[in-house]
């Protein structure tokens, strides 16, 4: 029985991103249901449904 050897290639590390500013959805919704952020022309809603959590469409 021959044993057959698989080489496998080094993967190249991703760099290290820089950290993704944070908000809260309190602070974007400020005691609001939705919100409409505009973006690329278009206007998306941002809303909190009756089980907590969001909904993001266009």
């Amino acid at each position: 029985m021959q044993s057959s050897k698989i080489s496998v290639a080094p993967t190249a590390r991703p760099a290290l991103a820089e950290p993704v500013r944070r908000i809260t959805s309190a602070a974007l919704l400020q005691d609001e249901k939705a919100v409409e952020i505009e973006h690329g022309g278009k206007v998306y809603r941002l809303r909190v449904t009756l089980l907590n959590k969001l909904i993001l469409t266009a």
